[in-house]
Parts: C-alpha cells; structure tokens; sequence
C-alpha cells in the first residue's frame, strides 16, 4: 500500500510510524487509519523489527477524528459512529496492544479525543513539556472512546478519569506524568533524543521477554492473583527456553554486556 497520510520506516530493528496530516492535526479519516492498518500488519509480520515508534508530523500528536468527515447535512441520516469504531478504532487499540514487541508513542503536542486514547494505548508514551491531552468527547455530546472509558480508570482511578472525561479540560503532559497516566515528559528540546536512547535501547532488549511481560501486565486485570500466578509460570517457563535467556545468564556469569537477539 502507498502511503498519503503517514510516514513508515525501519532501520535498526526501529519502526518508525509517523501520522502525516499536519494541516489537520493529525486527525484520522478513513485513509488513515487503512494505511496505519496496513502498517501495524506488516510490522507485526517482520522478524526485524524489535520495537515501533508512534508519533505525529507537525506542532500536534493528533486530534482524534476528523469531524469534517462526520459532518451531517440538515435532515440526512446520523452517522453510524459505532461502525466507525468497529471498523476503524477497535482493531486500532487491539492492535497495538497486541504487538509481540514494546510500542513507544512519542507526544509531541496535543493528543485530543481519541488521538489521546491511541497514544494511552501503547505501552510507553513520552511527552514534551508544551504536549496536553484532552478527553474532548463530552464537547460534542459523546463517551471517550478508542478504550478511552477502559483506560483511564486503570491508569488515574475513578475519580480522575470521571473528572477529565466529564468536564473534557486539557492536562499538561507534566500533570499527566504526575499522575501516572504516562511513563515521562521531557523539556521540548530534549524529546528526540530521549525517544531515540530509549528506541535503542529497546531495540537492543530480549523483545520475546518484552512482550511476555507486555502480555502478563495487560492480563493482571482480567484475572485472580492464582490465575495471574499460573499465567506467569507459563510465561516463564516459555522464556526459560529462549535463546535470550541464555544469553542473559552467560553474560551475567562472564561479567559483560548481553547481546540479545529477540529470540
């Protein structure tokens, strides 16, 4: 597939994807979300690729949907949003939190409405200090979404989650660190380099071990302490045979940096 909207590249085991509609925010249409489709499919399908970015072109990470594609004429029919969902923001989410491998969304602006959602919905999202997100759904007269009500509670409690998506505010990305609804912010100037030190250093990570404790982590609400006990012996006996296992522990005993392969 050819690309209009987003922007993909893989070198050093880093994929790279890149939403690419500055002049609106990054908002996602229907195009959009076929090629990041497209993208999430191919990276899960390259043995090559040990981590993926997420980012967004411009002074925004993204603004959730493009409205201009739900606009409704005087007496025409609603428009169907939950097929929008089904469709396009469920397998999104799922995908992402699907990945056999560490997902880094690096924010770099606002993260509004469901742009905000796709962003919780990785697994370590690093924000610039001028970044905000913003439950902008109550606005127009609608429930956060793209997992926007599953989220949030996990991550900030009740309380938190009810206020920012009752009364929509917009969160600096330093309260929202403070919170624990994201892993870090950085000064502006500092948010490249940071995300590539932390890019390498996952690329270069045992990734089968990084996605077993990605599997692991997600599973916990879901399930009882025994059942989450026995999800564990399972991982960890799958990891026991792994070449990155091995190598952990031989370069432990020699007393050098491991070599981790992914494997």
């Amino acid at each position: 597939m050819s690309h209009q909207h987003i922007l993909f590249q893989v070198a050093d085991g880093i994929a790279r994807l890149t939403l690419n509609r500055p002049d609106r925010l990054n908002s996602f249409n229907d195009a959009m979300h076929a090629e990041v489709r497209d993208t999430l499919g191919r990276v899960r399908g390259d043995a090559s690729v040990r981590v993926l970015l997420l980012t967004g072109a411009g002074r925004g990470f993204c603004a959730g949907q493009d409205l201009g594609d739900r606009a409704v004429a005087p007496g025409a029919e609603p428009v169907d949003l939950g097929a929008s969902i089904e469709r396009n923001y469920k397998p999104l989410v799922l995908a992402l939190r699907a990945l056999p491998l560490p997902v880094v969304c690096a924010v770099n602006g606002v993260a509004a409405g469901a742009g905000a959602n796709i962003a919780l919905a990785c697994d370590i999202v690093i924000a610039a200090k001028s970044a905000s997100f913003v439950q902008a759904f109550s606005k127009i007269g609608l429930i956060p979404d793209s997992g926007g009500t599953y989220l949030l509670p996990r991550l900030v409690g009740t309380a938190r989650a009810m206020g920012l998506a009752v009364f929509g505010d917009k969160l600096s990305a330093e309260q929202a660190a403070s919170w624990g609804l994201i892993w870090r912010c950085v000064d502006d100037a500092e948010l490249p380099a940071t995300v590539d030190a932390i890019l390498k250093q996952l690329a270069s990570a045992p990734t089968r071990g990084l996605a077993a404790t990605k599997q692991a982590i997600y599973a916990a609400p879901g399930n009882t302490l025994e059942a989450q006990l026995d999800l564990e012996r399972d991982l960890q006996r799958e990891l026991g045979r792994s070449a990155d296992y091995r190598e952990g522990v031989a370069a432990f005993a020699a007393k050098r940096p491991p070599k981790f392969a992914g494997k």
